[in-house]
């Protein structure tokens, strides 16, 4: 079931007002039905699959209790046992995942591997179905494994409680990862309507559907123009369509967490903050600790910190950093290219932190002024360019296909597109490239305020009754307008489904 789908429209009221209506008591247990009910929609039998992931960690939690409230259990033989029961716990839920989302590609690996040695061999091909959101929760559940074994979380005792966690409908399919520090504790209150959280959480929820409906569906048309077929467009083509998908995956990832963010807000729930202004960033360091920040935050405390972090050194620090990212760029596909794409990322950063010193020795020489507007603008151009190019492998279809893209790029003698009117070409005529634009200028009209700390649903929330009324039935009608969507459309998925 699709945020943007009319199904969900009607769904979600009828979760909320049944949800406050019914006694504290089984109120969880109805949102466990219609998060089970949610994730069925796409493929009801997968939803087997989270209810084993489901069982393996809840399991894992109790016997990692059990084991640390032994009395006759040394302090060491304690400790193996929660090893084993973690790895245990890790090996079962990641052998469900790359059975799912990598067996085909170790196939293809190893098929390659052959032919260096001059051995052909060939593999089967098997017909596996990605489950959505899979990488999602099950990350989501390990990450309560490796909360109850450092003691930052207690076993949860009762099961559907725990079930609740790992399939909590707005965060399942997409994010952000929730934390159980922070999801189990707050499902465990009950709450009671309140007025002022439902408007806050209507506010969220229609921002992520301006960025969804109105922003990131737009500019996939254009972008899917294009990259749809890579060897007829040339130099700006690309770079505008490169330049774009930046600003789309952001507005749909994004739009995504914004929705999810407001619908559990309606229901009393707070989910962590997935994006923070991501593209004014000053550095690629700065940008990843601003994108995905659920994603980015598990990697760094379940993977870069127990590699050894930066407490071994600065050359083992650098090559944690790049393990972390290429292993963030297979978590979001088995393919080349996003190996690819996390492994650049990883040596921007390593590269930007080994090269500090000259830097530092540079803007000495010059006398140049950090926090000059200048001097942060050019940083945050840099940074656009090198994350933007990055992205080129995350959207091509494959490594090679993102290499005929730069490629292609190289050509940059067409800058007649800009004036004489070829862009319109695209998918996009010249009334809905002009609405595309000035979205993308409120995009980062309201990224800038947020950046000052200036939070524009405080300020609508500050305003008369009327007012509020006022701004809602606006938003709810441009989203109509302007939004792409009605007959012909297709409902789109978000892009990160697909991981």
């Amino acid at each position: 079931m699709l945020f943007n789908s009319l199904n969900f429209l009607i769904f979600f009221p009828i979760v909320v007002i049944a949800y406050f209506m019914m006694p504290d008591k089984i109120k969880n247990y109805w949102l466990l039905v219609c998060s089970y009910y949610f994730y069925m929609g796409w493929n009801a039998k997968y939803a087997l699959l989270i209810f084993i992931s489901t069982v393996i960690t809840f399991l894992s939690g109790l016997l990692l209790e059990v084991v640390k409230n032994r009395e006759n259990c040394s302090k060491d033989r304690q400790d193996f046992y929660k090893r084993i029961i973690v790895a245990l716990s890790f090996v079962s839920n990641l052998g469900i995942l790359f059975y799912f989302k990598y067996f085909n590609f170790a196939l293809e690996i190893f098929a390659d591997a052959f032919k260096v040695v001059h051995l052909s061999v060939e593999f089967p091909v098997f017909d596996i179905v990605l489950p959505v959101g899979i990488s999602f929760y099950t990350f989501q559940a390990l990450s309560y494994t490796m909360d109850v074994y450092r003691d930052e979380i207690y076993a949860e005792k009762n099961f559907f409680e725990y079930a609740l966690f790992v399939s909590f409908f707005p965060q399942l399919v997409a994010g952000p990862i929730e934390r159980s520090k922070n999801l189990l504790k707050q499902l465990a209150q009950k709450n009671k309507f309140d007025f002022s959280r439902f408007i806050d959480g209507l506010l969220l929820m229609l921002w992520g559907y301006f960025l969804k409906m109105v922003l990131a569906d737009r500019i996939a048309i254009f972008v899917d123009t294009v990259y749809g077929n890579v060897s007829q467009y040339r130099g700006f083509y690309l770079v505008v369509a490169t330049a774009l998908f930046a600003i789309q995956i952001y507005c749909d990832f994004s739009g995504y967490s914004t929705i999810a963010m407001g619908a559990s807000r309606i229901l009393g729930i707070n989910l962590m903050e997935n994006f923070d202004a991501p593209y004014f960033s000053g550095s690629v360091a700065e940008f990843w600790r601003r994108w995905h920040i659920s994603l980015t935050s598990w990697f760094k405390d379940y993977l870069y910190i127990p590699l050894g972090g930066s407490r071994k050194g600065k050359m083992r620090k650098y090559i944690n950093k790049l393990l972390v990212f290429l292993v963030s760029g297979l978590w979001h596909g088995a393919d080349l290219s996003y190996i690819v794409w996390g492994g650049l990322n990883g040596l921007y950063q390593v590269l930007g932190e080994a090269l500090m010193p000259l830097r530092d020795f540079l803007v000495k020489s010059f006398a140049l002024n950090r926090e000059s507007i200048g001097h942060k603008f050019v940083h945050m151009v840099g940074t656009f360019m090198l994350v933007d190019f990055s992205w080129i492998f995350f959207r091509a279809n494959s490594f090679q296909e993102a290499l005929i893209v730069i490629e292609q790029m190289k050509c940059l003698d067409n800058a007649v597109i800009f004036w004489n009117g070829a862009l319109y070409e695209c998918g996009l005529d010249s009334k809905n490239f002009g609405l595309m634009i000035l979205g993308i200028g409120l995009l980062f009209a309201a990224d800038f305020l947020k950046r000052k700390k200036v939070c524009i649903r405080e300020i609508i929330q500050s305003q008369d009754e009327w007012c509020k009324s006022v701004v809602i039935a606006f938003s709810v009608c441009a989203i109509l307008l302007f939004g792409i969507w009605g007959p012909g459309y297709n409902e789109v998925n978000f892009i990160y489904f697909q991981f």
